[in-house]
C-alpha cells in the first residue's frame, strides 16, 4: 500500500483496539498502524511483552473488561489521549475449556458473557462520546455467532449476544455516521487456542495436531484461518472501503452454515 493510498484511507484517523497485545488483536494492530493509522491506544488485561511490540505512535494501558472501573478508566485515558477516536476494534475475549452444559458453572457463564458480550457494549459504550465525526466499530465475534458448537455453550452464547449487539447498535449508531459490523472468523491457531487444545489432549482427546488437521479439512479453504486474514477483514471494515457497510457479521475462513 502506498504512503498516498494509505493517507486517503486513513488521514489522521485515531485507533483503539481491545485485546491488542496478543493474538488476532495484535494482528490488527499491525495492520492498522501499517496501513497509515499512526495514533492508536491498545488496551488488553495483559500489556504487550517488549517495547518493540507497540507501533510507533501507539501507546498501551491495562484494561480488565471485568470490572467497570477499569473500563471506565481506561476509555477515559484513551479519550484524553487520543483526542477522538475514529476505528474502535473490539477484540478482547476469553474462549473456557469444553465442557457439557450438565457440567457447566454458572460463573464460568457469566465471566464469558461480562467480558464477550458485556465488554463489547462497555467498550461501544464508551467509545461513542469520542465519535463525534462518525467512525467505524469492529467486534471480533465467531463462527459461533451464527453456528453452534457442543460442549461449547457459553461462549456460542455470548457470540451471539454480541451478534445482536452489533446489529442493534449498527441501526441506533447509523444516522451519527458510525458504522458497526462483526468478524467472524473460523478456526484460529492462536497461542491461546493451541493450548486450550493440548490441555484437552492431556484429558484424553485428539492430539493437537489431529485437532488441527480436522478443522482445516472441515474448512472451506481447506485451511486453518490466520490472525493475518482476521485483520486484513478488519482493516476493510474500518476504512472508506466499507463505507456503505453496517450492521453485519463477515465470515473469515468460516463455513457460511
Amino acid at each position: 500500500m502506498t504512503d498516498a493510498f494509505a493517507a486517503s484511507l486513513w488521514g489522521e484517523r485515531r485507533a483503539v483496539v481491545t485485546g491488542g497485545a496478543n493474538g488476532i488483536g495484535a494482528a490488527i494492530v499491525r495492520e492498522l498502524a501499517g496501513a497509515g493509522i499512526r495514533h492508536g491506544v491498545i488496551l488488553d488485561l495483559e500489556r504487550a511483552l517488549g517495547r518493540s511490540s507497540v507501533p510507533e505512535g501507539w501507546q498501551e494501558i491495562a484494561l480488565d473488561l471485568r470490572d467497570d472501573a477499569s473500563v471506565s478508566d481506561a476509555f477515559e485515558w484513551a479519550r484524553e489521549t487520543l483526542g477522538s477516536i475514529d476505528v474502535l476494534v473490539a477484540a478482547a475475549g476469553i474462549v473456557p475449556l469444553w465442557t457439557g452444559v450438565g457440567a457447566l458453572d454458572p460463573n464460568e457463564w457469566d465471566e464469558v458473557f461480562r467480558v464477550n458480550a458485556r465488554g463489547v457494549m462497555r467498550s461501544i459504550q464508551e467509545t461513542v462520546p469520542a465519535m463525534e465525526a462518525g467512525g467505524a466499530m469492529v467486534v471480533i465475534a465467531s463462527q459461533n455467532a451464527w453456528r453452534g458448537n457442543e460442549n461449547l455453550a457459553s461462549y456460542v452464547a455470548s457470540k451471539h449476544a454480541a451478534l445482536g449487539l452489533v446489529r442493534s447498535v449498527a441501526l441506533e449508531l447509523g444516522p451519527r455516521a458510525i458504522r458497526v459490523n462483526a468478524i467472524g472468523p473460523g478456526s484460529v491457531a492462536t497461542d491461546a487456542y493451541v493450548a486450550r487444545l493440548r490441555r484437552r489432549e492431556h484429558e484424553g482427546g485428539l492430539s493437537v495436531e489431529d485437532a488441527l488437521a480436522r478443522e482445516s479439512r472441515a474448512a472451506p479453504l481447506r485451511r486453518l484461518t490466520t490472525v493475518e486474514d482476521v485483520a486484513r477483514a478488519a482493516l476493510f471494515l474500518a476504512s472508506d472501503l466499507a463505507s456503505g457497510v453496517t450492521g453485519h457479521i463477515l465470515p473469515v475462513g468460516a463455513p457460511l452454515s
